[in-house]
């Protein structure tokens, strides 16, 4: 537990400082509340130990400040005074001091003060402590709740907010975004053939696929069952087209077995859409053309990207 002595008379802080050691405190001493004011903001004690009476600023006057600071909460004041008049006390405590001891210092009141003040900032301690972990784990649920619990990727409610947001940025700034759909092919007969569980795996798998597959500043959310939405920001149709038609490819190349689709490995279909801040379209609008593009890519025999503006690119042209 560190504490700093503040008092004037050098005798009465030689008296302080020996008393302490001898109950096996170690101290810092100031001469003036000036002093004890930077000593405070510099070191943080754990107890202040204050004469009512001193230059610069007086103990009343320390004692505010250390209360109006971020952290003096914290910190056990104790006044100390020669007069010991209950209006003193009384004015001292509204202050904001914790208890008071009266001059000459008598050891074994100080002793029982400073166990007052050892419990009462392992309290502090504590409570702060746990302040800390409630945060940490507010911030976690916050999170977790835009997350989804499987692939760990946005989920629909992420979702929802950011497209909000680049809605806005689209027409505030002039940003563009193309919108990915991919769905996976045949994945309820996946489901039907090898489990549930082994689906969730897979959606696992493919989900840390498309992660390392997107670039930086890419946006990846599940977007429902077996489809996942990514977004590319600042990227024409074309080039996203290429990046989208690359998790395609290397999904296939993963060769996940999946005995009733056609390639005999899990493939992905996908539908691209772009939200051109020069157009009237809603960022809905941008979606359900990625979704009209996907499915036309389901109807066109899978494994294979289509988008909403241009011709329908064949599997493998990329």
């Amino acid at each position: 537990m560190s504490i700093l002595v503040a008092d004037d008379e050098h005798t009465s802080l030689l008296i302080a400082k020996m008393a302490l050691r001898k109950l096996g405190y170690q101290c810092d001493t100031v001469a003036d509340g000036i002093q004890a004011w930077d000593a405070f903001r510099s070191g943080h004690p754990d107890v202040v130990i204050s004469d009512w009476m001193m230059p610069g600023l007086s103990g009343l006057q320390l004692c505010r400040k250390i209360r109006s600071h971020t952290s003096g909460a914290q910190t056990y004041f104790i006044m100390v005074s020669g007069l010991g008049a209950r209006e003193q006390i009384v004015e001292g405590m509204d202050a904001g001091a914790d208890d008071y001891l009266l001059k000459p210092l008598d050891i074994d009141d100080l002793r029982i003060r400073l166990i007052a003040a050892a419990r009462v900032t392992a309290l502090h301690r504590k409570l702060v402590q746990q302040r800390a972990e409630l945060e940490a784990l507010n911030q976690e649920l916050a999170a977790s709740a835009l997350r989804d619990p499987l692939t760990g990727l946005g989920n629909r409610r992420a979702l929802g907010e950011d497209l909000d947001q680049m809605g806005a940025r689209a027409t505030r700034y002039g940003h563009r975004y193309c919108m990915a759909l991919l769905d996976v092919d045949h994945f309820k007969s996946y489901n039907d053939t090898y489990g549930h569980q082994a689906g969730d795996r897979a959606l696992e798998t493919i989900a840390d696929h498309l992660r390392d597959e997107a670039r930086d500043g890419d946006a990846l959310y599940r977007y429902g069952g077996e489809e996942f939405l990514c977004v590319f920001p600042e990227q024409s149709l074309a080039l996203a087209t290429v990046g989208v038609e690359r998790m395609r490819t290397r999904l296939e190349r993963l060769a996940i077995p999946h005995t009733t689709n056609s390639l005999g490995v899990l493939t992905l279909s996908a539908g691209l859409a772009m939200l051109d801040p020069s157009d009237a379209r809603s960022v809905a609008e941008v979606v359900k053309e990625a979704d009209e593009a996907l499915y036309r890519a389901k109807q066109l025999g899978r494994n294979r990207v289509e988008h909403a503006t241009l011709h329908p690119t064949p599997a493998g042209s990329f």
